[in-house]
């Protein structure tokens, strides 16, 4: 059984399908939101439209078109913008309403749906067979192959073996588990004791999977335990023996002795791995706060950061914005008005003629969708087609010949490259020529002559084997010359044969003429010339030895020569080369040296202006702070004395008027009160103040008179001791005055 598989292409959803379409359903109103800004902000509203004073521009800053946005909305005013699903939703809060609360007073709005017009226009839609379980074995979406057998034979033909049905068979089952939750424990099989037998593994009947199996290290020592506690069961006393009781108890005590100090290292065991984990989750922990503390960090520099940038940002524009207001106000320095200079305005494409700024109230692009092109032949395809039809042929299809290059110059000369060209064709045509004519045969001797070989040449001198490298650069740079220089030889060759081909014509005529004339010759003179050979022989041999010695020694010579030659004349143009680029070199250092100078003046006079500037700047602006400030201060100091007076003035008025108004209404009684409470806080504690100072003082005299004793004690003893005894009056005089001073303080 064979299948083909169809693959169905989905079509695009088109802009506006969620307004056209009753069949397109969008879940909630966000998404009728989303598709309605996703219509509105497709690049199909996008366009160019082309600036047709600069159409055909390729520079940057006059654009051949400019994109806008279609204005024009596409979809009808008919057309309702809104969701459709408000009555879905409203009919399923209902639903859900009544569900919940009997409320008979509310009725649920039934549901139409449109007639599907099975006998009309819908009618092939319901021809399809329904996919009915068990109703038909093969599905109806599958293509079958077609049948190897015949199908008009009959039943006995038809009846094929039935294959053997196989012992085993392998069935996939599919469950709704994941493998994590449908897993078991292990299989464990049914067992059956033996009476009167107690197998040591039914001991670990307790462990089950996950709980102690499989067994680990902790379980093999508990079953070691085990093992040993029922050795040592077996080994105490019986019960029934009254005699070793006493035993008994102490073996027992002591096994649980031991077991309580195994329970206590498990215990400690159990308590540090509880440790480690709280140790583990300390570490965590710190290291959670840590990474907190660095992504706090790091947030609050970012913010710094960019607090940082906008401040230096708004400084440097101040920067920019004092700048241009210093330039400004510097070429107003002097108050002069400078007239508009009209052609620079026109020259400088930068100029307000022709870039006004928008801050002065210029904008260019204002009005500019009146210049808009609205055409069917530009915003549709349909009238793009009839557009490119009603072109003629060869605006689509142009018709460009290339120039032919000129070969010839104005003399009449043809030009070095086709010249050359040229020679190279006519030389490839030759060769070409000279292959197929292929080799001529050997033409028979006319004179025998024996050609004696040359004298060897002495033996190379040796030179150090370079290396691989060096060797193959070398080799290659000597291949490189002879492949010129034999290129060069063949273009002289066939330069020299090219002019002179009517005389080589001419010599071939003649030469023939001259064989037949030999010929007759030879005939006639054959007996003359057998007795001759011997003697032309030998001084032939004479003259071909005396011509190639000439000939080699002219040929050095000339090699020569010529090598000095050429190396005069490459030393004189080096030197005069050298020379050249010396007197540049010169004249450009003194240059150099004048354009530095100038620089520098420059750079001096430009500083010395900018200083003059910015202290005539300084004097302008202390001056006007100065007149300000004084005028500010006088009109201060003038304000605040004229209200201080008039405030205290009426402040005295008031008063006055308060104590005019209290004097009228005083009596008797309120007067004593007032001399009295002014006794009490006034004389009263003045005079208490200065009883306290009088005793205060009273009390410190008599310390300043033990201090002053001792003082003049020690004096008098001092000045007897130096034995000048009529100065001891002036000093007990001095000490009487300090100690009347002191008094007085």
């Amino acid at each position: 059984m064979a299948t083909q598989t169809q693959t169905i292409k989905r079509q695009a959803a088109r802009t506006h399908d969620y307004l056209y379409d009753n069949h397109f359903v969008v879940s909630s109103e966000r998404d009728h939101a989303r598709a309605t800004f996703k219509a509105h902000t497709s690049t199909d509203r996008v366009k160019r439209v082309p600036i047709y004073n600069t159409m055909f521009s390729e520079l940057r800053h006059h654009p051949r078109f400019q994109m806008r946005l279609d204005v024009t909305d596409p979809v009808p005013k008919s057309i309702s913008r809104q969701w459709r699903g408000y009555a879905e939703q409203q009919r399923e809060a209902m639903i859900r309403y009544t569900t919940f609360n009997y409320d008979p007073s509310v009725v649920v709005p039934p549901k139409h749906f449109a007639d599907a017009q099975v006998a009309g226009q819908n009618r092939y839609k319901f021809f399809k067979r329904p996919m009915i379980p068990f109703l038909q074995q093969i599905p109806p979406e599958v293509m079958l192959a077609t049948a190897r057998q015949d199908p008009l034979a009959g039943p006995d033909q038809l009846q094929v073996e039935r294959p053997p049905t196989p012992l085993t068979k392998t069935v996939e089952v599919q469950t709704d588990y994941r493998d994590s939750e449908a897993q078991t424990d292990p299989y464990t099989p049914e067992y059956v004791v033996r009476p009167g037998s107690a197998p040591e593994l039914l001991t670990l009947a307790t462990l089950s999977f996950g709980r102690g199996l499989p067994a680990g290290l902790a379980e093999v020592e508990m079953i070691e335990r085990a093992r040993a506690k029922r050795a040592w069961e077996a080994t105490l006393p019986p019960l029934n023996d009254v005699s070793q009781l006493d035993k008994r108890r102490r073996m027992m005590d002591e096994m649980e002795r031991k077991e309580w100090a195994l329970r206590e290292q498990e215990i400690e065991k159990l308590q540090e791995a509880r440790l480690e984990v709280l140790k583990e989750l300390l570490k965590k922990r710190e290291e959670n706060h840590q990474e907190l503390n660095i992504k706090r960090l790091d947030k609050i520099w970012s913010k710094k950061q960019k607090e940082k940038e906008s401040k230096i940002k708004k400084i440097r524009n101040e920067h920019i914005k004092t700048i241009r207001k210093l330039t400004g106000k510097r070429k107003k320095v002097e108050g002069k008005l400078e007239r508009r200079d009209v052609i620079q305005d026109f020259s400088n494409y930068g100029s307000q003629t022709y870039a006004p700024l928008t801050r002065i109230g210029m904008f260019l692009d204002r009005g500019s969708e009146q210049y808009v092109v609205r055409s069917r032949h530009i915003n549709t395809y349909q009238g793009l087609m009839e557009l490119e039809q009603s072109l003629p042929d060869f605006v689509l299809n142009p018709r460009i010949k290339a120039p032919k290059p000129k070969t010839v110059t104005k003399a009449g000369f043809i030009k070095r490259k086709y010249r050359k060209q040229r020679e190279l064709m006519d030389m490839h045509e030759s060769l070409k020529a000279e292959k197929a004519k292929g080799e001529e045969e050997p033409k028979p001797l006319r004179f025998l002559q024996k050609i004696e070989k040359p004298v060897p040449r002495p033996p190379t001198p040796a030179v150090e084997v370079p290396p691989e490298e060096e060797e193959e650069k070398e080799l290659a740079i000597i291949y490189l010359q002879k492949v010129i220089r034999g290129r060069a030889i063949q273009n002289m060759i066939f330069e020299g044969k090219e002019k002179r081909t009517e005389l080589i014509k001419e010599l071939r005529s003649t030469h023939a003429l001259q064989e037949a004339e030999q010929n007759i010759k030879h005939q006639e003179k054959q007996a003359t010339l057998a007795l001759q050979r011997q003697r032309r022989l030998h001084e032939h041999k004479e003259f071909l030895v005396d011509e190639a010695m000439s000939q080699l020694e002219g040929s050095s010579m000339g090699d020569t020569y010529d090598f000095l030659s050429k190396e005069l004349i490459r030393l004189q143009e080096e030197r005069r080369i050298h020379a050249f680029s010396m007197l540049a070199e010169r004249q450009r250092r003194i240059r150099e040296a004048e354009e530095s100078g100038r620089r520098q003046v420059e750079e001096r006079r430009r500083r010395e202006e900018d200083e003059i500037f910015k202290q005539a700047v300084k004097v302008h602006q202390n001056s006007v702070d100065t007149y300000l400030e004084d005028i500010i201060l006088g009109s201060i100091d003038k304000t605040a004395d004229l209200q201080a007076r008039s405030e205290i003035s009426e402040t005295a008025t008031i008063i006055n008027d308060i104590a005019y108004e209290m004097e009228d209404k005083r009596t008797q009684l309120q007067s004593e009160e007032i001399v009295a409470d002014l006794v009490h806080c006034f004389l009263i504690p003045e005079v208490q103040k200065q009883d306290m100072r009088d005793k205060v003082r009273r009390d410190q005299r008599k310390y300043l008179l033990a201090a002053h004793k001792e003082i003049v004690k020690d004096g008098e003893e001092i000045i007897s001791m130096n034995a000048k005894p009529p100065k001891t009056a002036p000093s007990t005089a001095g000490v009487t005055e300090t100690q009347t001073q002191e008094e007085q303080q």
